[in-house]
C-alpha cells in the first residue's frame, strides 16, 4: 500500500512539474499544492477553474493563485480563522478612526465653553448688573468644572482605549502580513498589488498600470469625520471592483489610493477605461446613516502607464505615479496622460 502511494505520488509529481514549468508558474508551496492536487483531479472543481483560465489563456498571477487555494484547498478552518482576522481587523479600523472623530469633538466642545466664558464676561457693557454677572459666571464655573471634569476623564479613557485598539492593530497586522487582502475595503492590498505587478512585468505581455489617488482626501476627513470618510473609501473600491472584467484587478495601495492592473491593454483603451472609472467616482454619494452627513463632492485623479519591455515594475509604477502627480497639477479629477 505505501509503495504504491509512493509510486502515484512520484507519478503526479512527473505530471506537475512540468505543467508549472510550461505556465510559469513560481514553485511555492501555495502554487505547487494547486497544481498537484489539479494533477491529481481530486478537486474537479479547481479543475474546472483552471481549465477555464488555461483556455482564456489566463496568466497565473499570484492573487488569482490565491484565490484559487483558498476557493478549493484551503480548510474550511483556515477560511474561517482568516474571516475572523479580518473583520477583527476592520472593526479596529473603524473603531480608531471614531475615536479619532470623538476626541476632535471633545476638544471643539471645550473651546467653545471657553468662548462663552469669554462672551458673558463682556455682559456687563451691556447693562447686566455686576450681581447678575457673578452669579452667571459661579454658576458656570461650578456647571462647567462637572463638564470639563467629566470629558477629561472620558478624553483619557477614549485614549487609552485607542492605545489599546492600536495594538490590536499592529497585533493583527502582524498575524496577517502574508495576507492579499486589504481588511478596510475587502480588495487587493499593496502586498498583493507589488507581486502582480512583478509577475506581469516578468511575463512580457501588454499590459498598462493605473494609479488613482482621491482628491484633498485630508481635508475631507477633517470636515467630515474618518467613519464617513471610510464608507468613501468603500464606495470607490467597489466602484472599481465594477471595473474588474477580462482579467483587471483593483487594489488599495496606500490610504486614499489606489491602483488597477489592465491586462492586455495598451495607453489608449487604459486611459479609457481611468476615464470611465473617474466619471463613475464622480458621481458617488455617500451618506453616513448614523450622523446623517453625506458628500457627493468625491472626486480622483488618475496617472496612467502602459508597460515597454525595457523598464522594470518599479518604473512602470514610477511613470503611472509621474502621470498622477501631473493630474493634480493641472487641477485634479482627471486623467493623465492625454491623448493625442
Amino acid at each position: 500500500m505505501a509503495k504504491d502511494l509512493l509510486e502515484q505520488s512520484a507519478l503526479l509529481l512527473k505530471q506537475t512539474v512540468p505543467l508549472m514549468v510550461k505556465y510559469q508558474i513560481p514553485t511555492t508551496p501555495t502554487n505547487y499544492a494547486i497544481w498537484y492536487t489539479y494533477s491529481a483531479g481530486t478537486t474537479p472543481a479547481l479543475n474546472t477553474a483552471m481549465d477555464h483560465a488555461i483556455e482564456q489563456g489566463q496568466h497565473f498571477y499570484p492573487t488569482f493563485c490565491q484565490t484559487l487555494y483558498s476557493s478549493h484547498i484551503a480548510s474550511e478552518a483556515e477560511r474561517d480563522i482568516d474571516q475572523v482576522k479580518r473583520s477583527l481587523e476592520a472593526m479596529a479600523i473603524e473603531m480608531n478612526h471614531s475615536m479619532d472623530d470623538t476626541l476632535a469633538g471633545t476638544q471643539a466642545f471645550q473651546s467653545a465653553l471657553r468662548s462663552g466664558f469669554q462672551r458673558l464676561a463682556e455682559a456687563e457693557q451691556h447693562g447686566i448688573t455686576l450681581d447678575e454677572v457673578m452669579k452667571l459666571v459661579r454658576d458656570l464655573l461650578r456647571d462647567s468644572g462637572d463638564i470639563e471634569t467629566a470629558t477629561n476623564v472620558f478624553s483619557n479613557e477614549l485614549t487609552q482605549a485607542q492605545a489599546e485598539i492600536s495594538q490590536l492593530k499592529s497585533a493583527l497586522s502582524e498575524s496577517r502580513k502574508e495576507a492579499h487582502e486589504d481588511a478596510l475595503t475587502k480588495i487587493y492590498n499593496r502586498r498583493a498589488f507589488d507581486q502582480d505587478l512583478a509577475s506581469w512585468t516578468q511575463l512580457g505581455t501588454a499590459f498598462s498600470v493605473i494609479v488613482l489617488d482621491l482628491d484633498h482626501f485630508k481635508a475631507f476627513n477633517d470636515n467630515f469625520g474618518h467613519q464617513l470618510g471610510d464608507q468613501v473609501l468603500k464606495a470607490v473600491a467597489r466602484r472599481l471592483n465594477d471595473n474588474c472584467r477580462d482579467g483587471i484587478q483593483a487594489y488599495r495601495i496606500g490610504g486614499e489610493e489606489f491602483a488597477l492592473i489592465a491586462p492586455h491593454k495598451v495607453l489608449a483603451p487604459a486611459r479609457q477605461l481611468a476615464e470611465s472609472v473617474r466619471k463613475q467616482i464622480d458621481k458617488l454619494a455617500v451618506k453616513d446613516k448614523f450622523s446623517g452627513k453625506s458628500v457627493n463632492t468625491i472626486s480622483a485623479s488618475f496617472g496612467v502607464a502602459q508597460h515597454q519591455s525595457d523598464i522594470s515594475a518599479t518604473q512602470l509604477l514610477h511613470s503611472a505615479d509621474e502621470q498622477l502627480i501631473k493630474a493634480k497639477q493641472l487641477g485634479r479629477n482627471r486623467v493623465m496622460p492625454l491623448l493625442s
